[in-house]
């Protein structure tokens, strides 16, 4: 390969790299702190500004250019390579706010760096090319290589790879980039040849730094897990969708998504049985069901104790069913409900499947995540319970889970504040208490009233009768002033929710 046409191949490579390590970095904090379009938004903003800013430097940078990219290309790559490891351990050690400091920080240097690489690749080539020909090709050549890192991002990996990982192997690929720059111009560099020599060894130290870090990186998020979650991690695996961890102890096991807690096998019928049966029991003949979310089988195991036609199960993460249709800890627990005769999985996004869908049903129960995004939070959008409501059948009603009303009180009666914007006539709002979350919130909606009727025939480990004289009382201080409707436009759900975190936070200064 003639030089020109290897510095146009490095164009194409290093356009791969600066653009894996900002939706790596986004990705992560996305995950830690919530928020994905801020943290998108922020970091791709930082790192715009910091690549001109690198560009702009590069004019004082007149001699030794091939030796300058190298050197850049090192740096960056160790920087690149361990970004999204060290936003792990910094998160592990230290809080929020110095969390996001420390990613703006790093994008930053990142930018920077990045914005060298161009300037010089078109300098370097500039005997080989007009100006003209020279900035079109290296332009050109980066985007393609941009076009490819995030075509490969989300299907191959975050879900194959993995984040961790993905920031090693790339870090990896710049140095490489960098020492197969230094063996294709040995003989151009203009400087001493200790000054080679070093810039070598060091590029070798830093490549060997880098793979025993992939060798080693299960180790680390052993180690990671063990810091970050109270028990031994039996199961951890990054789909596309989202990071599942299980963990176990001699007592219970445990269902973390994110790293927040979907269920404890020790208290979870608390949840579930309050989330199906206070619903499921106000229908005088519940036949079809949908449940939306629930993709460990826990609240289908409560609407089988009914009589049903069928149940339909929109669960977008199939990683989910397959786990809770295959791992042992989770077939007992839900009796294996999934394998029943008359569930249907349907691994899609539940926004689209009502969307799609022509069905009509008897009961809907929307046991989705918590709203910490802008993805999650249109599942509890105006418009998401205006499709809801063209799925009912006559006399039909919907449940969903609510956050805690203690701990996000904003966020709890925003749902209820956005069912009612959606034209259900009558809400009902009302709580329990799990131990692994504490106290907990549901909203049972309707276009007629209901009778909060109770079904002595159901066996349950928790609910009943008694229970319904004062699940449903809130006492009136509870109810804050001025919350506001939840809108695909305007999902300030997601904001209420995570100004709770975020007080915590600071409390724990």
């Amino acid at each position: 390969m003639s030089k020109k046409n290897y510095l146009i191949v490095t164009t194409l490579l290093v356009g791969m790299c600066s653009i894996v390590y900002e939706l790596l970095i986004s990705t992560a904090s996305s995950y830690f702190l919530g928020n994905s379009v801020k943290q998108f938004s922020l970091i791709i903003g930082f790192y715009m500004a910091f690549m001109g800013i690198g560009a702009y430097f590069a004019k004082w940078i007149k001699h030794k250019l091939i030796y300058h990219f190298i050197l850049i290309e090192i740096i960056l790559g160790l920087l690149g390579a361990f970004s999204v490891p060290l936003c792990y351990f910094y998160f592990w050690l230290a809080d929020y706010e110095g969390f996001n400091v420390f990613v703006f920080f790093m994008i930053s240097l990142i930018g920077t760096l990045t914005g060298l690489e161009v300037p010089l690749l078109t300098r370097v080539l500039e005997n080989d090319y007009d100006l003209s020909d020279n900035i079109s090709n290296i332009l050109a050549f980066d985007y393609l290589g941009a076009l490819v890192a995030t075509i490969a991002f989300p299907f191959f990996l975050v879900p194959v790879v993995g984040i961790f990982k993905s920031s090693l192997f790339f870090g990896l690929l710049n140095i490489s980039i960098g020492v197969i720059t230094y063996f294709f111009f040995k003989n151009e560099i203009e400087v001493s040849k200790l000054r080679k020599r070093l810039l070598f060894m060091i590029s070798i130290a830093f490549m060997s730094l880098i793979i025993f870090s992939i060798a080693t990186s299960a180790s680390f998020m052993q180690r990671w897990n063990r810091g970050i979650f109270k028990h031994p991690v039996l199961y951890t695996e990054q789909s596309p969708y989202q990071d599942i961890t299980v963990t176990k102890t001699d007592h219970e096991f445990r269902l973390y998504l994110n790293g927040a807690i979907q269920f404890s096998s020790k208290d979870e019928y608390r949840y579930h049985e309050a989330l199906v049966h206070i619903a499921m029991m106000q229908h005088q003949n519940p036949k079809r069901i949908l449940l939306l979310g629930g993709g460990e089988g826990l609240a289908a195991r409560e609407i089988l104790k009914y009589d049903i036609d069928h149940l339909d199960i929109v669960d977008i993460d199939p990683a989910i069913t397959d786990l809770s249709s295959t791992l042992p800890l989770f077939t007992k627990l839900n009796a294996d409900a999934l394998s029943s005769d008359k569930v249907s999985i349907h691994n899609e996004d539940a926004f689209r499947f009502l969307m799609e869908s022509r069905e009509s049903y008897d009961v809907i129960i929307c046991d989705l995540p918590d709203p910490t995004s802008e993805a999650l939070a249109r599942l509890y959008s105006n418009a998401f319970y205006n499709l809801i409501q063209s799925r009912l059948a006559e006399r039909g009603l919907v449940i969903t889970q609510s956050t805690s009303p203690t701990l996000t009180p904003n966020a709890f009666w925003c749902i209820e504040e956005t069912l009612a914007f959606a034209d259900f006539k009558y809400t009902y709002p009302y709580q329990i208490n799990v131990p692994s979350f504490g106290n907990w919130g549901f909203i049972m909606a309707s276009h007629e009233p209901l009778l909060l009727r109770y079904t002595e025939s159901i066996e349950t480990q928790f609910l009943e009768k008694e229970m319904l004289r004062h699940i449903f009382y809130f006492p009136k201080d509870n109810r804050p002033q001025g919350i506001i409707e939840n809108t695909l436009d305007q999902p300030i759900l997601m904001e209420y929710y995570l100004d709770h975190w975020r007080s915590l936070s600071n409390e724990a200064k």
